[in-house]
């Protein structure tokens, strides 16, 4: 991919300022056996080049100064807000010099795999670019990876893939980590879960049954005890009838 630079004679924050209301972009090249130049692009060019993935991650032909070299995109500074790029670096590229680089990893297949066509299985990308080292004639622009043998309960690590010829991952803590796995659906894994709890829901509840028949039959002499009419007391007699007081 080729992109067009001009030379930029001044520098500092007021010149960089100045320069972005003309619609120019300030950035800088740097590494290789030259000396830092200073460069200014066209905004919207190179605006419209970043949505490009083949522009993060490929070596690129710079023009400048009716030359053309070789040069890597390594920072884009942005505006917090606007619409704005406030600053690009760029690294120049030597033939021989092995470079470090971050690719884009395409995946493909998923949809053909025993995990989701049969099992409902949801498949997570962990990773999405891989870290590299090779030279410049053996970077790719990115990595395909097949997922059409993904299965229930397994991942794909990084020994799993196939690198390009010259090509190198570089890890940093885990040697081999994992790019994409493989996970039950909600649905899924609530059957899952609902087995076991009405099995052992069933237990109990038989052994419950035992203690409570138990204990029905004292409750139940009880009960027809209580039901029994008690003994009738014996009623008292009425006072016997006063006589007719006797006259003075």
């Amino acid at each position: 991919m080729k992109f067009v630079a001009f030379e930029r004679a001044k520098q500092g924050t007021g010149a960089s300022r100045r320069l972005r209301i003309t619609g120019r972009t300030p950035g800088i090249v740097y590494g290789g056996s030259g000396q830092p130049q200073l460069i200014e692009l066209d905004h919207n060019a190179l605006w419209h080049a970043l949505k490009k993935e083949t522009f993060h991650s490929t070596v690129l032909e710079m023009e400048f100064a009716g030359s053309t070299s070789q040069v890597l995109l390594r920072d884009v500074q942005m505006h917090p807000f606007k619409q704005l790029i406030l600053h690009t670096d760029f690294q120049r590229v030597e033939a021989n010099t092995k470079l470090h680089m971050k690719v884009p990893l395409h995946y493909s297949g998923e949809e053909e795999s025993q995990a989701i066509k049969l099992d409902n299985c949801l498949v997570n990308h962990v990773v999405t670019e891989l870290d590299i080292s090779c030279l410049p004639a053996d970077l790719p622009e990115f990595i395909a990876v097949d997922l059409k043998g993904l299965k229930k309960g397994t991942s794909l690590h990084l020994n799993d893939l196939t690198l390009p010829a010259g090509v190198t991952a570089v890890t940093r803590g885990k040697e081999n980590p994992v790019l994409v796995s493989v996970v039950a659906s909600r649905a899924e894994a609530a059957d899952a879960d609902a087995a076991p709890a009405e099995g052992g829901a069933t237990a109990p509840a038989a052994t419950k049954a035992a203690p409570e028949a138990k204990a029905a039959a004292p409750a139940a002499k009880a009960g027809a005890a209580a039901k029994a009419p008690a003994a009738k007391a014996p009623a008292a007699k009425a006072p016997a009838a006063k006589g007719p007081a006797g006259k003075k």
